[in-house]
């Protein structure tokens, strides 16, 4: 029963792990990448769609995207999601493909970027937390289990709070100094 509740908080706290990666991808830094289309969704048909289920996409070079619509009555759709997006772009059609520029970051949003990318990190560490937070009181409830190994599950869940943290410690170092990259 303990090794039960050790390894659903393990899984709980990677999945907190993965949506602050994922989340992360979706940020904008200097070069450009698909993944930060990840959560742009498009009017399709009257159904919200995600955008990567209607486009391919081709990273033309570092500053520009290339995407090709696979129905190209939704070329019109595409570029007013990419508009109306929080990535602040602005979207070109041209011959039946939407060119994406990216322009530069400036220092404010930059610092502005780092922010948002602290608090996305601050929301996976919660995420950690309330999943061992949950796994001791599971832990704690369990009355015929001996005190020692309640003891050593304790133990055993705050070492994988610990890696996971640190883990989470890592992508942001890792992505703040991507945004802070001139």
């Amino acid at each position: 029963m303990i090794d039960d509740t050790l390894l659903e908080a393990d899984e709980k706290m990677d999945k907190a792990v993965s949506v602050a990666k994922e989340s992360f991808a979706a940020i904008r830094t200097g070069r450009a990448h698909p993944g930060m289309f990840a959560r742009v969704v498009v009017e399709y048909y009257g159904t919200v769609t995600p955008l990567n289920q209607l486009a391919g996409f081709t990273v033309a070079d570092a500053r520009m995207i290339v995407i090709s619509p696979y129905d190209k009555g939704s070329l019109r759709a595409i570029e007013k999601a990419i508009r109306d997006s929080d990535l602040g772009l602005n979207p070109q059609s041209q011959g039946g493909v939407i060119r994406v520029p990216l322009p530069s970051l400036n220092e404010d949003r930059r610092k502005e970027l780092v922010k948002v990318v602290h608090r996305l990190a601050e929301d996976g560490r919660i995420g950690v937390r309330h999943a061992r937070t949950v796994a001791r009181d599971a832990i704690k409830k369990l009355d015929k289990a001996p005190e020692d190994d309640k003891k050593a599950a304790d133990k055993e869940l705050q070492r994988a709070h610990d890696e996971h943290i640190a883990r989470l410690e890592a992508m942001l170092k890792s992505k703040e100094a991507e945004i802070m990259e001139v």
